[in-house]
Order: C-alpha cells, then sequence, then structure tokens
C-alpha cells in the first residue's frame, strides 16, 4: 500500500481524486480501488514542549531558570487534531510505502517529516519515502505530480532548516519573552512583554519611523529653472545641477539650502544665451513585470484596494484551494519551471474565457513569446503564483477573490506580450558657466503595457528612470543637437520644503521585509544578505503583521500603521540587537543556506545558545523604565506558545 501523507484535507481529497474509483472513505483517509491510500495531517499535528515538559519548575516565570535551553528537544501531540495523529499511526504501519505530500515550502516538508519522525519510521520504509510536490489542484496538474516524483531525502536541508528555524524561535522567544515580562512587572507594567525574532524587530521599524516622523523639522530648499527657447521660438525648460562649490550649501540630499545661492543664479541665467553640450537620444526597452510572488501580490493588492497581507493571503488560499483557480500561493519566487511553458497556451484559453476583460482594446497575447519568467535556475521547491488551466466563473467569485484573481491573471499574460518600448533623450546646457539638464520621454510601442494602461494600480509602472515622472520629463523637447544656441529667459526659482518620511502601511511594511538589507545597520551584515533577503518567510509575513495587531503593539489609521504606546515602551525597553533586524536577517540569510546545502544545522544553533546568555545577562542588568506607567491592554494574552506555525486560512 502507498500512503500519501497531504499537509491538509484539501490537498488529500485532490490527490485522491486523481487514483482509481471507487473510494472508500474511512476515519481521516480515504481509500482507492488500488489499495493505495490517501490521508492527510490538518496543519502541524505536533509541536515544541512547552518549559515545564522538560521540567517542572519552569511552569513558574523566574528570571533564574533563564536561558531554559533543552538538552534533548521534545515533541508533542496538539490535543486538537490527536485523533488524526493515531489514524496516522495505524496506517504508517499497514504502508509499504510513504509519500510526502506536504505542501512545497520548507514548513510543508517539515510537518509532514515530523510526523514520519515521530511515528518510529526507519530504515529502508524511511530511505525509500517519496515526495509529492503540488502547486495545483486541478486533476491534470496533480497527475503530472504524480508522474514526477522525487526521493524525499533530497529535501532533508529543507526540513533541517524549518526544525532550526522552530527550534530557534522557541529559544529566542520564550526565554525573551519571560526575561523582559519579570523585567516589566518589576516597574509596575503588568502584561505580557512578547518578544521574536521576527516580530520584534519589524515592530522596532515602526516605532523608529513614527519617532523620525515625530522629530521632524522641516527646512526649506531651492531649485532653478531655465526657461529655454530656440531660434524657431521652441520653448522648453532644463534644471540647475549644482556644482561642487555649492557644497558648503547643500544638505547630505543634495538639496540647496541657499535661497540667496539660488536667487543669484536666477539673476546670472536671465536673458543670457545658452548652450546646448550635450545631446544623448537611447532606445529603450522594458520587459514585462514578473510573474507574482506572494509578497510582490500583497504589495500590489495593497496599493491598490488597500487590502492587508492577511486579507491577500487568505483570499489567494480560498482561490487556491476551493476554486482551483491560481496555483501554490506561499510562494516566494516569481519564476516558472521551463517545462511549464508548454502549457501556456491552456492556461491562456482560460483566463480569456473566464476573465476576457482583461485584454478589452488591447492585442491578444501570443503564447509563442517566452519571457524571463520561464527559468529553472530560479525555481526550487515552489515556482511564481499564476492563474491554472480552469476557466474562471467570475460570477461565483466575490468582489476580493475576482480582485486577487484578475491581479494574478493580468501579470500572467504580461508574459505573452512584447517589451514596452520607448525613447529617452537626455540634454546638458550651459548657462553663464552654470550646469542645466532636461530629460524626456517618448513612447515608440506599448507592448505589455498595453495591459495595465488604463489602470494605475500596477506598481511596475513608475516611471522609467526610477522617480515619479515630473513636469521636466512630461514635456516634449524640440529637435536639438550639441553647440546649438538658445535663449535662456527669465529665471525660475522654485522654493519647496522637504518632507517627513511616510507612515508605514501594509504595502511598504511589507516592503521593508522582503528587501530588509535596506533597514540593517551593521554594514558588515548588509555585505553578506542579498537583496531578495527577507524578514520572516512568505508563509509567515502576514500572520507576524497580523501578531503584532492582535498584541495591540500596532494599530491603524486609515491605512496608515503606528505604534501604541505598549508598542513604544517595548522597544525603548530592549536592547538594540532586539529591535533592528541584522540579527534576523542574517538567522534568515543563514537558514536558507541550510536549506541549500550550504551550512549545516549546528553551525546556526551553536552561536544563537551562545548568545542568548549574554541578551538574558544584559535583560537582567538593566529595567525596561520606557514602560513605567504604560497600562497593559485588557486584550493582553495570557499564555504564549512559542512554535510558529503557518498561518493557515
Amino acid at each position: 500500500m502507498i500512503l500519501y501523507i497531504a499537509e491538509k484535507p484539501s490537498l488529500g481529497r485532490a490527490i485522491a481524486d486523481v487514483l482509481p474509483k471507487p473510494h472508500k472513505k474511512g476515519d481521516g483517509h480515504i481509500m482507492a480501488a488500488n489499495g493505495d491510500c490517501v490521508s492527510w495531517c490538518i496543519g502541524h499535528l505536533l509541536e515544541q514542549a512547552e518549559p515545564d515538559s522538560y521540567d517542572a519548575a519552569y511552569k513558574s516565570w523566574k528570571f533564574e531558570h533563564l536561558p531554559i535551553i533543552p538538552e534533548k528537544w521534545k515533541m508533542k501531540p496538539k490535543p486538537k487534531t490527536r485523533s488524526q495523529l493515531t489514524v496516522l499511526r495505524g496506517l504508517v504501519k499497514k504502508a509499504s510505502q510513504l509519500v510526502n505530500a506536504g505542501d512545497p515550502d520548507r514548513e510543508g516538508q517539515l510537518l509532514v517529516d515530523e510526523v514520519i519522525s515521530h511515528l518510529g519510521v526507519k530504515g529502508d520504509k524511511l530511505n525509500e519515502t517519496q515526495r509529492l510536490l503540488i502547486s495545483d489542484l486541478n486533476p491534470q496538474a496533480v497527475k503530472r505530480a504524480l508522474g514526477q516524483m522525487r526521493s524525499n531525502r533530497e529535501f532533508i536541508p529543507l526540513s533541517t532548516s524549518a526544525l532550526a528555524r522552530s527550534r530557534a524561535d522557541w529559544l529566542y522567544g520564550m526565554n525573551m519573552t519571560r526575561a523582559y515580562t519579570l523585567q516589566g512587572r518589576k516597574v509596575g507594567y503588568q502584561g505580557v512583554l512578547s518578544v521574536g525574532r521576527v516580530q520584534t524587530p519589524l515592530l522596532g521599524l515602526v516605532v523608529r519611523r513614527d519617532e523620525e516622523i515625530a522629530n521632524f523639522v522641516s527646512k526649506a530648499f531651492y531649485e532653478v529653472l531655465a526657461n529655454l527657447t530656440t531660434e524657431q521660438n521652441e520653448a522648453f525648460k532644463a534644471k540647475w545641477q549644482p556644482s561642487e562649490a555649492c557644497q558648503p550649501y547643500m544638505d547630505e540630499e543634495g538639496r540647496v539650502l541657499s535661497k540667496g545661492l539660488a536667487q543669484n543664479v536666477v539673476g546670472r541665467i536671465s536673458d543670457k544665451s545658452a548652450e546646448v553640450t550635450q545631446v544623448v537620444a537611447k532606445d529603450k526597452k522594458q520587459n514585462a513585470p514578473l510573474p507574482y510572488s506572494l509578497s510582490s501580490l500583497q504589495i500590489d493588492a495593497a496599493k491598490r484596494y488597500g487590502m492587508s497581507a492577511k486579507e491577500v493571503l487568505d483570499t489567494c488560499q480560498t482561490l487556491y484551494e476551493r476554486h482551483k483557480l491560481i496555483t501554490y500561493p506561499r510562494s516566494d519566487s516569481r519564476y516558472l519551471p521551463a517545462e511549464q511553458f508548454a502549457q501556456a497556451p491552456q492556461v491562456i484559453d482560460a483566463v480569456l474565457f473566464g476573465a476576457g476583460e482583461l485584454v478589452e482594446k488591447s492585442d491578444k497575447p501570443d503564447p509563442k513569446i517566452k519571457s524571463k519568467a520561464w527559468n529553472d535556475s530560479k525555481v526550487d521547491a515552489h515556482h511564481a503564483i499564476i492563474p491554472t488551466e480552469k476557466r474562471a466563473n467570475l460570477s461565483s467569485l466575490n468582489a476580493r477573490e475576482k480582485q486577487v484573481y484578475l491581479q494574478v491573471a493580468r501579470q500572467y499574460l504580461a508574459q505573452f506580450y512584447p517589451p514596452y518600448l520607448y525613447s529617452e533623450t537626455e540634454v546638458q546646457i550651459l548657462i553663464e558657466g552654470g550646469h542645466f539638464k532636461t530629460k524626456a520621454k517618448q513612447e515608440r510601442a506599448l507592448g505589455w503595457k498595453q495591459l495595465f494602461n488604463r489602470n494605475s494600480e500596477n506598481s511596475q509602472l513608475t516611471a522609467t528612470n526610477g522617480n515619479d515622472e515630473d513636469e521636466l520629463t512630461k514635456q516634449r523637447l524640440p529637435a536639438l543637437k550639441k553647440g546649438q544656441t538658445l535663449h535662456s529667459a527669465a529665471g525660475e526659482l522654485i522654493e519647496k520644503q522637504t518632507q517627513p518620511p511616510k507612515h508605514f502601511t501594509d504595502a511598504t511594511l511589507l516592503g521593508a521585509m522582503t528587501g530588509i538589507n535596506r533597514y540593517v545597520t551593521d554594514p558588515e551584515i548588509r555585505k553578506i544578505l542579498k537583496d531578495t533577503d527577507g524578514l520572516g518567510t512568505e508563509a509567515t509575513r502576514a500572520g507576524i503583521i497580523e501578531l503584532l495587531f492582535k498584541r495591540t503593539f500596532l494599530s491603524r489609521q486609515g491605512k496608515t500603521i503606528i505604534a501604541t504606546e505598549v508598542g513604544k515602551g517595548l522597544i525603548n525597553s530592549l536592547p538594540m540587537s532586539a529591535t533592528t533586524p541584522d540579527m534576523t536577517a542574517l538567522w534568515e540569510s543563514n537558514l536558507d543556506a541550510i536549506s541549500r546545502k550550504e551550512a549545516k544545522y549546528q553551525s546556526f544553533m551553536t552561536p544563537l545558545v551562545d548568545s542568548l546568555g549574554q541578551l538574558i545577562i544584559q535583560a537582567g542588568s538593566q529595567l525596561p523604565t520606557a514602560l513605567q506607567g504604560v497600562k497593559a491592554p485588557k486584550s493582553s494574552f495570557k499564555k504564549r506558545r512559542y512554535t510558529k506555525k503557518k498561518t493557515k486560512s
């Protein structure tokens, strides 16, 4: 008997649907006509044991117990799903062959592997366990996946990475939470001060941004525009580029703070001759934006629809599990396996049948065009989120489901359009020794932008020079050539005010989590991190943000996310290392290295255990005075579990 162990019932049913019929449904499993069986977990069936499982004395929170570090780790069945673990125990004994059918990510891998380990599977049965990777619950996709199973041993590093993450989070979260909660009581704070290696640095980002805004002092800065005309009386503007001699009058961002200096430039260039010193015209192209990962989809949906990260994830789960209209959503990849290109015509047909509105007034997508999205070297256990071959009935979807499906479908269709083509001309002008510059863009062929042109929602459609298009970029330039003489009419003084940074929103907070190296303070750590290294994972980010709201460390004001008094007090009571993303970004990078066989479990855990002792000493050496007078919220949770689980819808 082959036993397929799925991550949850919906995936189990999808596997059973393509096995020989008739089926016999039993308690927590489905038996196929050929004798093979499908069963499932219900999320994690096991969880890290609480501290008092290691020593009854740990039931009381006392500082002298810390740090608590298990010599031998214990897992225990979750009470609510214990019966399903019993079902699996019986089926595993009967099975001659096991198949891990967890979701295609590191948590999905561990979730089934830990059950197999807990049930004592050893020897040949363990070595011959297969791995089934399913990212589309439609029957034809499941059949294809069944024909492409691999040895589960190939995925040991992925499972080890998830196990290291789980244990590290328990060690750090449990010990730091106990330490600071106990210290908090000494200054009168009666709530639980939850500290986590991802949630706390994320809260730190918000607290520091809020403080930066509160302490911001606006200052005036000045720009100068030259109003230029050709001999044919064709008019355009160019912007002054301050020289090195102006540095003493500028801020670190190159803005001129001296009004007198700017006024002097205005006077010097008014009613003067000007010379074109350089004209550079370039034909440029912009390829279609890649298909979505979960984070990139969450960011775009937050910008356009004001959806929270959790709302997008929950909607995606419904589109994946119930409607079977999109592929596995908890993906950090924006690429697709090359072999999947063969299914493109069927996927395009399905999208156009159900959502033809996407290509109204546009050319039809060309399935022969192969964008850079198809790249095997950038696809691991899972690929980008794309539509499935199932035709969508949009009328059967609620408003949010329709919005998210159309976002995913449009991004996929964009892969089958030619590049966006445009010309960019940059002109440099000399006026009385001062340098001026202007730039203009002219569209040549819309290409994939046809799909987005009528919609301002797409985050990819910022100006191609990396900034929002300003008035200068929008102007049409006359035909100019190097050496040409122009007339500079009255100069124009523009006074502006520096603006504070903006409060975080769902979109920008997710953006910070996915590109965390921008917020890392240690230059040595920043060198190690890649641009793509993030805080948390695709599977956990939405849950972490929601957790901070649940624990009343964050609150919303419209689309704006701000820290509460409790959140501020906690961050200002903790050591800098616990509130900046440096440590956890490095952790995430190391965990990723373990999953790629580039690092070992012990090389990650040993330094962590060593540093934990120092952190506890540091916690005990000072009182969290920033929390004096701060009242614990009524909703402050009574009990904290320290195993991080994948958020399930």
